[in-house]
């Protein structure tokens, strides 16, 4: 990789850490960490799990059941969004979670009698980023979409 291709990177890298979603999805990790194993670490480390590129999900077998790491990913991820629609618009917007065990599912999130959020999950056990940017625009984008359906629905969403 090029000088100026590795620059690139690094001040993408710094961009996706400095985001309201990563910024969610780092302290919600750092509050797992009951024995402190994780104090020192950076966040990079932390988030490191979480970025799969192309060659590692080519891998991946297309049919398989999620190892609980894996599942534990998909739970702090969607928790990550939660508390960025949360600190959004100011209301608790709560993932609900329905996964089998082949690694398909549905999540939503709703806040008041009101479903800010609905998506299907599939191939869970391949869940991951190609980069700390893609990461962060997939947090940032669910919970966008999520608070403008509050915004849309406000009497609902306070209901």
């Amino acid at each position: 990789m090029s000088d100026a291709a590795l620059s690139a990177a690094v001040a993408e890298d710094e961009a996706a850490f400095a985001t309201p979603f990563v910024k969610s999805l780092v302290r919600l990790i750092r509050a797992q960490d009951s024995y402190g194993t994780w104090e020192g670490k950076p966040d990079a480390e932390l988030l490191g799990d979480f970025i799969i590129t192309k060659e590692q999900r080519r891998e991946i077998p297309i049919i398989g059941d999620p190892d609980p790491d894996v599942l534990w990913r998909v739970n702090m991820f969607y928790a990550a969004v939660g508390l960025t629609i949360e600190e959004r618009s100011g209301l608790m917007a709560s993932p609900i979670m329905e996964m089998s065990h082949e690694g398909f599912g549905r999540v939503l999130f709703t806040s008041g009698r009101l479903v800010v959020l609905s998506k299907t999950l599939r191939d869970v056990h391949r869940f991951g980023f190609d980069t700390f940017w893609k990461l962060a625009a997939a947090g940032t984008k669910l919970a966008g979409d999520a608070t403008a359906t509050i915004e849309a629905y406000p009497e609902v969403a306070r209901a």
